[in-house]
């Protein structure tokens, strides 16, 4: 059971060890092989995370990187500087081997994994794993579409594990006239005579601007203008061949409310070199017979792939930040005295912290699942439906995740009271940080219109709603109640489902939001009975359990009069299993 008294704050401890949920997640989710493999480092990882991390993430937050504009004499330069505890976090990052994994321990990497390291690194700063995850992200694209010259030239950068020889992946979408709709799209890219890209235009909201390498979308001369379909995917390096500085100006660093640690600018490309990754789906279509040009399904195509896994990514921000929350939380309550009693043994701040404990592990369960269907993908022994059931619990998870980062900020601020609102206490960086990963990678409206969309192009619905069903069949008995009542969700939900997609785009676009949080909703609580499940099976446990049918009590039993005046005193009584993750012999 976990002490929370014992704790002076969350920072300085093991983030890992202190995470009875997270261990749990791994043992579901991790073969035996690979849980063996992964324990001595997600310790090794909580340590680093939850103490110099952490300690240096308040740091860097208070001192954001600054753009130099022009050197002592006058020249233009445009340098960001960076404060040394950024870079120091960097280093350690990178020398752990982030970017390195496969290579530095000569195996495999499971997603799980990856994703719990992701989900600690985010409790310390959110914008440190942005701008370490687009440096993957990068890394994965020139990978799968790139040439093997750009593969040579630019993976051991992007995927180094020595500071020394280490280079940073962007990806620069949005211009001022667009932000979710890049139709508008109108950076130029001309080819010369030799071959060789030029780019001009404008970048409006580019973060990890001082990136090594830089994936952009531009429009070559001569295709279509005003859609998607003519813009090809450039890679464009932040040096040209000869060492000197590339055609990238930063014009200024957004003024952000949080995640200031990742520098974020309005950036001009002026005669910018570049390289041609995937062409046009235009020009892909007229000249498909051309291995030179056909290297892929168009440049928004391939950026897009880029996008998916960066949500996955910003889900993980989401859930970082209200992990982080509820433990600093837990550990004040416990500390704070009010009328003479702490105040976690007060009825109503229970609730609280039973509250954001349940949507936190409710979250985390959206988070995790796909982790798993990838895995399979990467060594080729998927399950049917692995791929289309990643395509559509991706933005359910971003789109629940981001949002209850926000609502436990929230929660916890309120926790500390006044203190909470002050900057020199943990909580009000995470609120401000929080707000950033509901727009991120899509705002909750255009996630909401992707899952929609997924429904419409492939097989996503049939495939979510068949390992629903598999899932609950296989539930535990202890849980029949909610598994019936979530039975017949899943039925209500394939009916509306229907519904709205034989609906004109017009009015089906009206529902897309409605729909998407009642999917993430069932997804989710179908997902804690899965893990209760486990949990009772293998450790006659039946925390889980309690989890998960206060969840379905919470979202999808919202008889808000039973909620007030029944018996079940669930947070109070089992507070210990609930909060401090006391085993539970015997579901209430």
């Amino acid at each position: 059971m976990i002490d929370y008294s014992s704790f002076e704050s969350a920072v300085g401890l093991n983030w890992y060890e202190t995470d009875p949920h997270l261990q749990l997640l791994m043992d579901r989710h991790l073969t035996v092989g690979d849980r063996d493999f992964a324990e001595p480092l997600l310790k090794e990882f909580g340590a680093l995370a939850g103490g110099a991390i952490a300690e240096r993430a308040e740091m860097t937050d208070k001192n954001p990187p600054r753009l130099e504009r022009y050197d002592r004499w006058g020249d233009e330069v445009g340098d960001v500087v960076h404060h040394p505890s950024a870079l120091d976090t960097k280093r350690d990052l990178v020398e752990f081997g982030f970017f390195a994994l496969e290579r530095k321990w000569g195996r495999r990497i499971p997603q799980p994994l990856s994703a719990a390291w992701a989900y600690l690194l985010c409790q310390a700063e959110t914008a440190m794993h942005c701008a370490m995850g687009m440096t993957t992200g990068a890394a994965s694209v020139i990978e799968h579409a790139g040439t093997d010259e750009q593969r040579d030239r630019y993976l051991p950068l992007l995927m180094a594990d020595e500071w020394d020889h280490f280079g940073s992946g962007a990806m620069f979408l949005t211009e001022r006239q667009g932000g979710s709709d890049l139709g508008p799209v109108s950076t130029v890219a001309r080819q010369r005579d030799d071959g060789a890209w030029r780019l001009d235009g404008d970048k409006w909201f580019c973060s990890n601007v001082d990136a090594d390498v830089i994936l952009t979308l531009a429009r070559p001369e001569g295709a279509p203008e005003g859609t998607t379909r003519g813009l090809g995917l450039f890679l464009v390096p932040r040096r040209r061949r000869d060492g000197s500085r590339n055609g990238i100006v930063i014009k200024r660093l957004k003024d952000k409310l949080g995640t200031r640690m990742v520098p974020t600018a309005e950036v001009t490309f002026v005669d910018c070199d570049a390289e041609l990754v995937t062409a046009p789906r235009s020009d892909l279509e007229s000249r498909a017979s051309d291995p030179s040009t056909a290297r892929g399904e168009g440049g928004l195509n391939r950026m897009m792939d880029m996008v998916n896994a960066s949500r996955r990514g910003v889900a993980l921000m989401g859930l970082g930040i209200a992990r982080r929350c509820f433990l600093e939380a837990a550990i004040y309550a416990h500390h704070r005295q009010a009328f003479d009693r702490p105040l976690c043994d007060w009825p109503l701040m229970r609730r609280v912290l039973v509250n954001m404990i349940v949507e936190l592990e409710a979250a985390a369960a959206l988070c995790f699942e796909p982790t798993g269907a990838l895995d399979r993908l990467s060594r080729k022994e998927a399950k049917r439906g692995d791929a289309e059931l990643v395509r559509v619990i991706t933005p359910l998870s971003k789109l629940r995740a981001a949002r209850r980062g926000v609502e436990l900020a929230t929660a916890g601020l309120e926790v500390f009271g006044g203190n909470g609102y002050i900057e020199n206490f943990p909580m009000a960086r995470q609120l401000r940080d929080a707000q950033c990963h509901t727009i991120w990678e899509g705002t909750e409206n255009i996630v909401a219109l992707d899952v929609l969309r997924s429904f419409r192009r492939d097989a996503s619905y049939t495939a979510l709603l068949s390992r629903l069903r598999e899932t609950l069949a296989t539930g535990p008995d202890a849980l029949a109640r909610e598994k019936n009542l979530l039975a017949g969700e899943i039925d209500r939900v394939d009916d509306a489902t229907a519904a709205v997609l034989s609906m004109n785009s017009e009015r089906a676009d009206l529902r897309a939001g409605e729909l998407a949080a009642w999917l993430a909703d069932i997804c989710s609580a179908t997902l804690l009975v899965d893990t209760a499940g486990f949990a009772l099976e293998r450790d006659h446990d039946a925390r889980s359990a309690l989890v998960a049918r206060l969840y379905v009590r919470h979202h999808l039993a919202p008889d808000r009069r039973a909620r007030v005046v029944d018996d079940d005193d669930s947070e109070a009584t089992h507070f210990d299993s609930l909060v401090r993750y006391a085993p539970l012999e015997v579901l209430p």
